[in-house]
């Protein structure tokens, strides 16, 4: 019989909809059939799946791999999978997930060329689209800083299309420590502003984006912190060549991530 959302195993799932319990369970949930299938992919971090029988019949892969791995596939109504989603037209599969974020330390270890901070930025659905991008331009890692959303925000996880279970997701409460710790692992640190003192072709040009780069994001509201800019090696403008006042975050963090992707290949 498939479960309501009035079975215990749907309110316990549904419960991690809120930060206060994926923090205590260190739990969160995936939506959606491609963020399942990367989810899966990773050995170990689905500790269950629910889906509708329209969805598990129409993606058997994702059924088959689950119960393959010892996984527990649980069917549900569509009034419990709605209960579990936050989307207006849910895609009839949610997992339930291990948190996959790794220390500063961890991820450093790996010596990534290429890393997107996300400093105190509140929006998951930007969030998500940088995590996203980041992971598209080969980034190693992307780290939340300070007072940042939480990565596992249902918003979040959806823009981020699969991409948190791709690089090494850090959580950092000291932001100005996590620049310390870059530049001590040999990157070079660069802070977007709109008022930065370098443009963002001259670093081209120039052949300063070559090096190991960590880029810093701050919130569209408020940008980023003043101690966060002092502690860069150079801030950065990206050039506006028509009238639009300044660009998105979102659109800001594409350009800045995939300028250094090109110049590191």
């Amino acid at each position: 019989m498939a479960f309501t959302p009035r079975t215990p195993r749907v309110v316990a799932a549904r419960r991690l909809q809120r930060r206060r319990d994926r923090d205590a369970t260190g739990r969160f949930l995936a939506e959606g059939p491609q963020a399942v299938r990367e989810a899966l992919a990773r050995p170990g971090v689905v500790t269950e799946l629910f889906g509708t029988t329209t969805a598990l019949d129409r993606y058997p892969e994702l059924a088959a791999t689950a119960a393959r791995t010892d996984v527990p596939v649980s069917e549900v109504t569509d009034d419990a999978i709605a209960a579990l989603t936050e989307t207006v037209a849910p895609q009839g599969l949610v997992a339930v997930c291990r948190h996959v974020d790794v220390s500063l330390e961890q991820a450093l270890a790996g010596a990534p060329r290429l890393v997107a901070v996300l400093a105190e930025i509140r929006d998951p659905g930007n969030a998500g689209t940088v995590l996203r991008t980041a992971d598209a331009a080969g980034a190693g890692a992307v780290i939340f800083a300070g007072d940042a959303v939480d990565p596992y925000n249902g918003k979040c996880v959806r823009a981020s299309a699969g991409s948190l279970f791709h690089v090494d997701v850090v959580r950092a409460t000291d932001p100005v420590a996590v620049v310390d710790a870059l530049r001590a692992a040999g990157l070079s640190i660069f802070a977007t502003t709109g008022y930065g003192d370098s443009d963002l072709d001259d670093l081209t040009d120039y052949g300063r984006l070559v090096r190991p780069t960590a880029w810093l994001f701050g919130s569209e509201a408020h940008g980023l912190p003043e101690e966060l800019t002092a502690a860069a090696d150079t801030t950065v403008r990206v050039p506006l060549y028509g009238r639009a006042e300044s660009l998105n975050l979102a659109a800001a963090a594409a350009v800045c991530l995939y300028a250094s992707a090109r110049a590191q290949r």
